[in-house]
C-alpha cells in the first residue's frame, strides 16, 4: 500500500479519552480505585471484545467517588481521570464529549454545563 492510500483509508489518530480503566462498576471498585475525594472526569459503557465502548460521558466538579456511585446500575464498566479543578473537569468533558460524537452517538442528552455558579464556555463549539 502507498503511504498516499494509506493516509486515505487509516486514520491517523485514535480518539483517546485520557482515562483510568475500565473496570466493572460497583461501590467495591470505586472505593478501590477513586481514593482521593476529587474533581474528575468519567466514562461509562460496556467491554465488546478488547474495546471499551462509551456510551456516556461525565464530570464530578468535587467528588468522583461521590458521582461515579450514583451511576451504579445504569452501565456495567468505567473508566475515569482526576481533574486539578472544576474547570479543568469542565473542559475535559468537553472534549471527550465532543471526540464520541455528543448526543448523536453518545447516551448524553446534552451538551456539558458549567460547574454550578460558574458561567464557562466550550472550547470546541462555543456553547
Amino acid at each position: 500500500m502507498t503511504m498516499e492510500a494509506f493516509t486515505m483509508t487509516m486514520p491517523l489518530t485514535m480518539t483517546t479519552l485520557g482515562m483510568l480503566g475500565p473496570v466493572k462498576l460497583t461501590t467495591d471498585n470505586i472505593d478501590n480505585f477513586i481514593k482521593a475525594r476529587s474533581p474528575g472526569n468519567y466514562a461509562l459503557g460496556y467491554i465488546e471484545g478488547k474495546a471499551f465502548i462509551v456510551k456516556y460521558i461525565g464530570r464530578s466538579d468535587l467528588d468522583l467517588n461521590e458521582e461515579l456511585k450514583s451511576c451504579i446500575g445504569h452501565y456495567p464498566h468505567f473508566k475515569w481521570s482526576y481533574a486539578s479543578s472544576a474547570k479543568a473537569a469542565f473542559d475535559k468533558e468537553c472534549q471527550n464529549y465532543h471526540d464520541f460524537g455528543g448526543s448523536e452517538d453518545l447516551d448524553n442528552n446534552n451538551h456539558p454545563a458549567s460547574p454550578d455558579g460558574e458561567y464557562m464556555i466550550c472550547e470546541i463549539c462555543g456553547l
